[in-house]
């Protein structure tokens, strides 16, 4: 495991992006500076004759996967909301699925204009039909990269050490679909020659990075599996704190989940909304669990390492391959 959860030094975000990127987002921002309501509505089909009262645009539809608990995501998506309404001048309205196989489902019924989805889930999406592409994705504010780490925890007084103990424990994963929650688990597991599915006492998936991490208090699990963004949200509620709890592994790094948008919109709009998030004040939090300091654009082949686990994890359906 690596040692200094939560204190690695942040890194300035001038020194962030590879060059060829940094000339994409220069171009980007050189181009222009930039009453109560329900934003939880039900997602649908989008048609390009929509239009609403604000401004006769049409609503920006966006899904998010249920990767906190609900009232922790309505709380973050609430500023985010008002500052791209602000920003694109048009309503914006947001829908949390109750599980992510949900928000995959309405991309590729069409019912979204933009996502917040994990790598997997956006890879899932893609193969499943969808017509999206990744936009940005957010820059840690622990690492200071657009990247995070997967994790496992267990309580301070177990007598699990490391990754190699939990054969024959009680674990929660989050989803299968989830990358820092499953994927990078399962991968470093199966390195081990340990199979989840035959190897461990109990497996439980929790449905979200939250809900895992409570199967862990609760004492319903040995160990949870999750990431280390959501495990210092964790700790500043004054739950899994470091003095009942500790990390015994943590992945290599991941590229971060995408913001994706559907490929229907316009290039005007897909520019407007780069150069929102790019240009997004201090104090917007990305609304999946990530502490951000900001976002950084991102390319499909970005998420091509996780593909590739994917592959090795005989996780791809038939039809994909």
């Amino acid at each position: 495991m690596e040692k200094g959860v939560g204190t690695q030094q942040q890194v300035p975000r001038s020194c962030l992006f590879k060059k060829s990127r940094f000339l994409t987002l220069a171009v980007v921002l050189l181009l222009g500076a930039g009453c109560t309501k329900n934003i939880f509505s039900k997602p649908q089909p989008i048609l390009d004759s929509a239009v609403n009262n604000k401004n006769h645009l049409s609503t920006l539809k966006v899904g998010v996967l249920p990767t906190q608990s609900r009232t922790e995501q309505e709380r973050m998506i609430k500023p985010l909301d008002e500052y791209l309404e602000k920003s694109l001048g048009r309503q914006v309205d947001f829908q949390i699925g109750n599980n992510y196989k949900e928000v995959v489902d309405w991309l590729v019924q069409g019912k979204l204009d933009m996502a917040y989805l994990g790598p997997v889930t956006y890879l899932e999406a893609v193969e499943k039909g969808a017509k999206v592409e990744p936009l940005v994705a957010p820059i840690d504010k622990q690492t200071g990269q657009p990247w995070y780490r997967s994790c496992i925890i267990v309580k301070a007084d177990s007598p699990i050490k490391t990754i190699k103990d939990l054969k024959g424990k009680r674990v929660a994963f989050v989803d299968k679909s989830s990358t820092s929650g499953y994927l990078m688990a399962a991968a470093s597991l199966k390195k081990l020659e340990i199979n989840p599915n035959q190897d461990l006492a109990k497996v439980i998936f929790a449905s979200s990075h939250s809900k895992s991490m409570e199967a862990l208090e609760n004492g319903i699990v040995d160990a949870s599996v999750t990431n280390i963004s959501s495990y210092l949200k964790r700790q500043k509620q004054g739950k899994l704190t470091p003095q009942n709890s500790r990390v015994i592994w943590e992945s290599a790094p991941i590229p971060h989940s995408p913001i994706v948008i559907s490929q229907k919109l316009s290039p005007e709009l897909i520019f407007q909304l780069k150069k929102a998030f790019i240009s997004s004040p201090d104090g917007i939090e990305d609304i999946v669990g990530t502490e951000s300091a900001g976002y950084t654009l991102v390319i499909p082949s970005d998420y091509a390492p996780i593909q590739q686990l994917r592959q090795e994890l005989n996780l791809i359906s038939t039809s994909a391959k």
